[in-house]
């Protein structure tokens, strides 16, 4: 086993089957954003989502997807012409990954990839021990899933982030209001249909405890790009608190509990869940119209 890669997984210290293929999945993850790196992707790109927020900002929940907008709008954006160098660099810390690059579908701006190997085949290059071999289903698929939004609001700045493992590397990223911007236009205007994704809120209460200041100009820009503030009047912090409300109140707090426990360490940690707690987290919220 690569020592960089002994040195990521002993510091994690799995207790767990699942905690080795999470750990597994967050090693992928950094060794994915070396490989976009080195490949100059964050020239063009911006990376932004739950698992910038974990491993940039140290949130503590687990996050599956690769998230990343572009800086500027452009329909002629290619995510294949990024993700071979990416595939490159895992095969050199001894991964064997497939990449597939999913087209679009004729509405979207959304580009998206999936990285895609056998769980017990990657879990070898961990060194990991045959009784945990032995938990693992044959046949058991690990993915990475990446997604480049090609026509991305306006409004929004970035930052140079440095990562230290699997070596010294730099990612840009959204800076923290706007990241909540992008969260909280999740919460507000995510369809729900008949799940709760209970992530949105635990990063909501992350964000109240953390890093309140919340970017109201670049939120509204992403409302109008999905036809959910219409008009000529600008969102104001009013019509923010009462549309928080509305979905605070239809929130199912149960269903978004039994979502969200699985990516956290300690799933006691939502028993203070409540529509009245959220209720502060929003009060927690510091809006900044810029």
């Amino acid at each position: 086993m690569n020592s960089v890669i002994a040195d990521m997984l002993k510091e994690a210290k799995p207790r767990s089957l699942d905690d080795h293929v999470r750990i597994l999945r967050e090693i992928l993850q950094q060794v994915a954003l070396l490989g976009l790196w080195r490949g100059g992707f964050f020239r063009h790109a911006a990376f932004y989502g739950g698992t910038a927020l974990r491993l940039l900002h140290g949130l503590d929940r687990y996050s599956e997807d690769l998230d990343f907008s572009l800086l500027a709008p452009d329909d002629t954006f290619d995510l294949k012409g990024h993700v071979e160098r990416l595939r490159e660099e895992l095969g050199a810390f001894g991964f064997d990954l497939r990449v597939e690059v999913r087209e679009p579908a004729a509405d979207s701006a959304i580009q998206s990839a999936f990285l895609k190997g056998g769980t017990r085949e990657q879990m070898l290059v961990l060194s990991a021990g045959q009784d945990l071999m032995r938990m693992i289903p044959h046949g058991q698929i690990l993915k990475v899933k990446l997604e480049v939004d090609t026509n991305p609001p306006p409004g929004f700045e970035t930052e140079m982030c440095f990562l230290f493992r699997p070596v010294q590397f730099a990612v840009r990223a959204y800076v923290l209001p706007d990241l909540l911007a992008g969260k909280m236009h999740a919460v507000l205007c995510r369809k729900w249909k008949n799940r709760v994704k209970g992530r949105d809120w635990y990063d909501l209460a992350w964000y109240a405890g953390h890093a309140p200041r919340l970017k109201l100009s670049h939120l509204e820009s992403r409302m109008r790009q999905s036809g959910h503030w219409t008009g000529s009047r600008p969102l104001d912090e009013m019509e923010w608190h009462k549309l928080m409300e509305e979905r605070i109140s239809a929130l199912d707090v149960n269903q978004a509990r039994r979502e969200v426990a699985r990516f956290v360490a300690d799933p006691l940690s939502l028993e203070l869940w409540s529509q009245d707690f959220f209720r502060a987290v929003a009060q927690k919220l510091v809006i900044d119209p810029s």
